[in-house]
Formats: C-alpha cells, structure tokens, sequence
C-alpha cells in the first residue's frame, strides 16, 4: 500500500530510484515497485510501455554504478576487513575465472533472483569482468527482467511473479513467449474477423438490391 502511495504521489521516478538503487547494491524492493506501477498501469494510471521503459534503465544505470564502484574501490574496501583479507588472494582469482567463463549468464539470470540482482554486478565488478561484456548482457538481463516482470504483472497480476519468483529466468522466458504469442494470435484473429466481414458486405449489399 505504501508503495501505491508513494507512485501515485510522486511517479515513476520512485520506481527508478528504488529499481536502480536495488541494482546498485542496496536491498530495496525495486521488483516489487515495478509489480505495483504494472498494476496501476493495468488501470490506466501509465502506459505500461513507459513502466517497462524506465524500469530497465534504472536496471541498467544501477547495475553499471554498482559495477564501476566495486571495480574501482571494492578489492581496497574488503581487503581492511580482517575475515575477508585473508581469503581475498584466493577468492577472487576463482571469481575472475568464473566471471570469464560463465558470466554472461550470470549477469542475464542473476536479475530474476533477489540475491544476485542485488549482488551481481559487484560480483563482476570485484572480478573485473571485461565492462563491454558486463554491459551488453547487463542491458539484455534488464530488458527481458522488466518486460517479464511488468507485462506479467499488467496481463495476469501476482500469480505470475510467484512463478518468475519461484522458478527464474525459465518462467519469465515461458511468460515473455506466451504474451508474444497471445498478442500476434488477436491481431491474426482480428484481421482474419476484417476480412471476413468485408467478403460478406457485398453479397449484403446484393440481397439488399434484389429485395428492392
């Protein structure tokens, strides 16, 4: 309820303060923000291509922040920490491997789940994860996290995030194709009922001749 509040009182600058400050690090609700603008698109309160819209960039822009930070100042920062110092050499050679490796996908899936949408591009960022890489499969993660997400939420509201909540990328991917295909087979649906309407004008308008 606050969060309808606070989007209705102040627009979707609060969805892209929380979704970005989320990407950046900070463990706010930002999918949820985007959940609640979706609905209130569903009502007419937004176009929903506009939620969509400013959701991903906020994605973008804080994941890219919380990278550069974490590039630039992380390794300093966890190396004062006594715990971490230690396990620092070993740690973050293995994270590097495995950001060469498997990191693209990483950064795609790691925005369908809480803890690594918030972690993630630390992650890559402390494994120094080649930026063009990181930001091209930033930018898709973003796009398809918040088309899923947001069109869920404005088509078929929350029972469909339980499942992108429950099952990840594969749910929203499965959401995102059953959309596509439920809006290309109305428009086909459509034209196919033009169509037909005006095959039969004609002979309408012949019968009409013959009765007079």
């Amino acid at each position: 309820m606050t969060l309808t509040h606070d989007l209705e009182s102040y627009g979707l600058i609060v969805l892209f303060a929380l979704v970005a400050l989320e990407s950046c690090g900070i463990p706010l609700p930002g999918e949820t923000t985007l959940i609640a603008a979706a609905v209130l698109a569903s009502s007419g309160r937004w176009n929903i291509v506009e939620v969509i819209a400013v959701a991903a960039a906020a994605a973008f822009i804080g994941d890219n922040a919380g990278y550069w930070i974490a590039r630039k100042g992380g390794r300093p920062v966890i190396a004062k920490i006594p715990i971490a110092r230690d396990s620092l050499p070993k740690l973050l050679p293995r994270g590097e491997v495995f950001f060469e490796r498997h990191g693209p996908k990483t950064v795609v899936i790691g925005r369908f789940f809480a803890g690594l949408r918030v972690t993630v591009a630390w992650l890559a960022g402390l494994s120094h994860m080649e930026w063009k890489k990181f930001a091209l499969y930033n930018a898709l993660g973003g796009i398809l996290w918040a088309t899923a997400v947001g069109l869920g939420a404005y088509y078929f509201g929350q029972a469909v995030i339980d499942a992108i909540t429950e099952y990840g990328l594969y749910a929203a991917i499965a959401i995102a194709v059953l959309v596509v295909a439920a809006f290309f087979g109305h428009r086909i649906w459509s034209r196919r009922r033009k169509r037909r309407e005006a095959s039969l004008e004609p002979i309408s308008e012949a019968e009409s001749g013959r009765a007079e």
